[in-house]
């Protein structure tokens, strides 16, 4: 059998193959493997060693750029500290590819690619010289390709990257160089990538959605209208709304705050703590803006049985402060943390706006929780369905959730008030007097009960068609 060759073997990694005959046609681009190949007969042992020797190379290659795939962007804050920490040349090079994280990308898959085309040429070439004409025939071929399939997959692909996963630092530093080399060799061809991917992303965003909250609850609205209870929709808007509400919206007023003065003796103290129910009270030095910390009851339980001079504000445990316009989703994150259960709210000019606990966070998902220290006095009584009375205390939030109402109603006219007597403040510039009715779109206010500072209870109708005029605001 003639094992000659008439055209150059050019073992580029962009060659293309195809078999004529007993001929092995080939790219003219190629110019790497030729001089290797031509140094040794083509029928020899030397010729199998060489190019086994040369697979191999690929081979190993080719793990090492896709292990570093997984190595480079594995990395986490410690890792990046570590390098950034270090004098190693190799670390250094790490920071300078991972600046660029799009072209070190484009530069691993181009480098991954040609090594795995040239193992694929190679490969059929030998494979071509080993038996001649029968490489044409489809069991050979078919061993072919399962074989260079399983090399490149399991040794090039799966067992690099289980290792890169687990020792993401270590790979980097071993393959830094080679991706540097590649990232300055193939920049060109890694720029063309960079800007087709730019063009593709560009139109994806275009063609985005944007979903806002009212969309979501329209959304709960349609597909939860059967074989969903109240309840499961109340968690469900509870949740999506969960991100969207602050501090200020869910706290406790000032005003329903209890705390206990640091004055107090021992005995005064655990009279208040009996009356008062709750397992952490604020403690304040004059006025409740000048807290000075936290008691927990449960801390005064091995001091029962002291006397009235035991100095028990040595107990207090220091407060944690946040502002009224912190994120609830936020501050449950700090809750989880700092390991508390409670913050006391500030205005911009550091005075006690008011409290809000984890138990209120919860409730805006869940519903409200009652427990066996709760009053039993709901805020509100239901008339019937289009009546209520509510506190004036009662919260815009609350309020819009018993009433099945979108917050949103209010946005426009509520001003920085977050309570319904806050709202009817607004709308009637002036504290308005018992028997007053103020009218908002479709919803007529009628003051129950007020006093010189505040007003206390509010009866609310909602009337079935809303005012078409204007905004519907107007007071008798």
């Amino acid at each position: 059998m003639d094992t000659s060759i008439d055209d150059p073997f050019p073992a580029g990694l962009l060659g293309y193959v195809w078999i004529t005959g007993q001929h092995l046609l080939l790219g003219d681009s190629s110019i790497v493997l030729q001089p290797l190949l031509a140094s040794v007969n083509t029928g020899s042992v030397a010729f199998y060693v060489v190019t086994g020797l040369m697979l191999l190379i690929l081979l190993v290659f080719s793990a090492l750029i896709s292990g570093s795939e997984v190595a480079f962007f594995s990395f986490s804050t410690n890792d990046i500290a570590e390098c950034r920490k270090s004098n190693r040349p190799t670390d250094g090079r790490i920071l300078h590819l991972l600046e660029r994280p799009k072209k070190l990308l484009a530069t691993i898959l181009i480098l991954n690619n040609f090594v795995n085309i040239a193992f694929v040429t190679l490969s059929t070439y030998v494979t071509w010289r080993a038996l001649g004409t029968k490489t044409t025939e489809g069991l050979v071929v078919t061993a072919l390709t399962f074989t260079v399939t399983f090399l490149i997959v399991f040794f090039g692909e799966v067992v690099p990257k289980v290792y890169a996963n687990q020792n993401n630092l270590t790979f980097a530093r071993t393959t830094s160089g080679l991706i540097a080399f590649g990232e300055t060799f193939f920049s060109p061809l890694a720029w063309v990538l960079m800007r087709v991917s730019n063009v593709i992303e560009k139109r994806v965003e275009r063609r985005g959605y944007q979903i806002t909250v009212d969309h979501l609850n329209h959304a709960l609205d349609i597909t939860t209208s059967e074989g969903t209870t109240e309840e499961e929709k109340g968690i469900l808007k509870g949740i999506v709304n969960f991100g969207q509400l602050t501090v200020r919206q869910v706290m406790r007023s000032r005003m329903d705050i209890t705390a206990f003065d640091i004055e107090y003796d021992f005995h005064e103290l655990m009279d208040k703590v009996n009356k008062s129910g709750y397992s952490r009270v604020p403690v304040f030095h004059e006025t409740v803006d000048q807290l000075e910390g936290v008691l927990y009851v449960k801390d005064l339980l091995p001091y029962l049985n002291e006397n009235e001079t035991f100095h028990w504000q040595s107990l207090l445990r220091p407060a944690f402060f946040v502002p009224e316009n912190k994120k609830i989703d936020s501050l449950l994150k700090d809750f989880q943390q700092k390991r508390i259960h409670m913050a006391i709210v500030v205005d911009e000019y550091g005075g006690t706006s008011g409290l809000i606990t984890l138990e209120d966070i919860i409730e805006e998902i869940v519903g409200e929780i009652n427990d066996e220290f709760d009053d039993d006095d709901v805020a509100y009584n239901k008339l019937d369905d289009s009546t209520y009375i509510f506190e004036g205390k009662t919260s815009l939030n609350d309020f819009c959730k018993i009433i099945n109402e979108d917050p949103a109603v209010f946005e426009e006219i509520k001003g920085d008030s977050e309570s319904l007597g806050g709202l009817l403040l607004e709308l009637n510039t002036k504290l308005p007097r018992a028997g007053e009715r103020i009218y908002y779109n479709k919803f007529v206010f009628t003051v129950v009960s007020a006093d010189i500072k505040r007003i206390k209870r509010v009866r609310v109708l909602i009337k079935p068609v809303p005012t078409e005029a204007g905004t519907g605001i107007s007071v008798q």
